[in-house]
């Protein structure tokens, strides 16, 4: 698979492009940070990420922990957004 590397400035500039870029053609990027470290970006197949879930739940303790804490707190309604001074 070829691996495509970019610098942080071209993802920003391109977001948009970039991740359909990188959906699209199922390459892999990487993107360089200004301190040399590599993130990297690549497309899941659905029948992939199906497993997801169950590999953070299974392997992060940071994770588990979010998942907790939102299990424990309120359960907030989804809306449409914020509301704002004009809205009814």
């Amino acid at each position: 698979m070829d691996i495509k590397t970019i610098p942080l400035s071209l993802l920003e500039a391109n977001l948009r492009e970039t991740l359909n870029e990188c959906a699209d053609s199922g390459q892999a990027i990487l993107i360089e940070l200004p301190d040399r470290r590599l993130i990297a970006l690549q497309t899941l197949e659905p029948s992939e990420d199906d497993t997801l879930m169950d590999e953070l739940l299974a392997s992060n303790a940071a994770f588990q922990a979010l998942v907790a804490q939102s299990k424990a707190g309120p359960r907030k309604p989804f809306g449409a957004g914020p509301k704002t001074s004009n809205s009814p």
